[in-house]
């Protein structure tokens, strides 16, 4: 049998004779962007990819996503490997899609070709015959929470239970043979170097809130309507005003768009609707910032004499790196990279942003790294992937590499992590929380 180096040589040699064709994976991906849920082509990439590669996989999983299995010469844990799928809405990126103004302005594209990248890697002669366990390669939707309104109806007529990729498959039991979880996600931020790792991130919950008024001439007779715009611009300024009451330790990001504003700019709005997102560093500053902005929404309803729908949709916890698991994935890439290139973020270090990572984070060990290769700002029309061999190519032989660590000597090192690990949550009691967080509230204010 092998040893470990020896593995880890014909993983990088294997990765480096698919570049291009691991590289044309991820421009193909971001040249037909796709929004949460929706990501059909994507989703049939995928799968005609792990085809070409000879892995069985199993699609449709939260309507979009794709999981395929590598297993080992012996029995053992099962490591995932996890690529998002979808991409964002950003009008005007140079990659958006003319119609519907999607963009892969966060990096997705550049996971799935890590995922795969890391997948014909295990796959040269040797080596997951030398290793005990399996590996779950694990395409994901929907981790960008957005059209909530889309996701709602989706989730009225019974075809989503929740309403993000990974929290859908923890629903669904896709994780359920799954004992430890890594992905990489792509970033611009100099200070990162070619790979990052460590910190926390915000936890969310996400707000779908209708204002209902009543419609009438806007020029000749405004007195007999009731302005649910009007309504909508009280509360957002009430928001406003309850900042200073938020404590900077906290980490509290309130934000939202109007995506509907009225009917007719000579009609008076009667129906105006908001999607935001109520973000913080733990579930208890979030609930205490939620009660704050439902009083706001209340306030301009009441304000105006409108009603208002206020509905809570269960969003992201923040994130936990697993330290053994970091430790692993650095010594692989420092490896690959060199130690300068490798930077460390203390655990306190908060990014501000949110992901679904850290829902499973709660249930089982993961890890949640990052890779250079982008420039600009994320969500911006400016982000892009420059240099694929730093945001694809060299995630792929990482996560490989560790996997390699993780199930070779009868899985030892990952038997240690799961004997340490004491998750946050079980699968159920993470499935009881979120429900209980799923709320609707009708306030009428007249």
């Amino acid at each position: 049998m092998p040893a470990r180096d020896e593995l880890k040589e014909k993983v990088q040699f294997a990765i480096d004779q698919r570049k291009e064709w691991i590289i044309q994976v991820s421009r193909t991906i971001l040249d037909h962007p796709e929004p949460g849920f929706l990501e059909t082509k994507t989703s049939k990439l995928v799968s005609e990819k792990l085809d070409e590669l000879g892995i069985h996989h199993q699609a449709g999983i939260a309507l979009t996503g794709v999981k395929g299995r590598l297993t080992g010469g012996r029995p053992g844990p099962t490591v995932a490997l996890i690529g998002e799928m979808d991409s964002l809405k950003v009008p005007g990126h140079p990659k958006a899609d003319p119609e519907t103004g999607a963009a892969h302005a966060c990096g997705h594209h550049a996971q799935i070709g890590m995922m795969l990248g890391a997948a014909v890697g295990l796959l040269a002669p040797e080596v997951m015959q030398s290793l005990a366990g399996n590996v779950a390669l694990m395409a994901v939707p929907a981790e960008e929470f957005i059209d909530v309104e889309y996701r709602w109806k989706l989730h009225e007529e019974g075809k989503l239970g929740l309403m993000a990729g990974k929290q859908e498959f923890i629903r669904l039991g896709a994780f359920d043979d799954v004992d430890m979880a890594m992905m990489v996600h792509t970033t611009s931020r100099e200070y990162d170097g070619k790979f990052a790792l460590g910190g926390t991130s915000n936890g969310h919950l996400v707000k779908y809130i209708q204002f209902v008024g009543r419609a009438a001439h806007a020029g000749g007779a405004p007195h007999a309507g009731v302005n649910a715009l009007q309504a909508a611009m009280i509360a957002l300024n009430a928001i406003n005003a309850q900042r200073e009451t938020m404590r900077n330790d906290h980490t509290i990001r309130i934000h939202g768009i109007m995506t509907r504003g009225g009917a007719s700019v000579n009609s008076i709005p009667a129906d105006v609707r908001y999607e935001g997102r109520v973000r913080g560093r733990t579930t208890e500053a979030i609930e205490d910032a939620n009660a704050k902005v439902d009083r706001c929404f209340r306030a301009g309803a009441l304000a105006m004499g409108a009603a208002v729908n206020i509905i809570t949709i269960p969003g992201y916890l923040p994130m936990i790196n697993n330290e053994t698991l970091k430790e692993l994935f650095k010594e692989n890439a420092v490896r690959l990279v060199g130690e300068n290139q490798f930077v460390t973020h203390p655990r306190y270090r908060n990014s501000g942003g949110s992901t679904d990572m850290g829902d499973l984070s709660h249930i089982m060990p993961v890890i949640h790294p990052y890779a250079g290769g982008a420039t600009g700002h994320g969500h911006s029309t400016e982000y892009m992937v420059e240099d694929y061999e730093t945001a694809v190519i060299n995630p792929a032989k990482v996560m490989a590499m560790a996997v390699i660590d993780l199930l070779d000597n009868d899985a030892a090192r990952a038997q240690e992590i799961l004997a340490k690990n004491r998750p946050a949550m079980t699968r159920e009691q993470y499935l009881a929380f979120q429900s209980q967080r799923l709320r609707e509230e009708l306030y009428e204010g007249r």
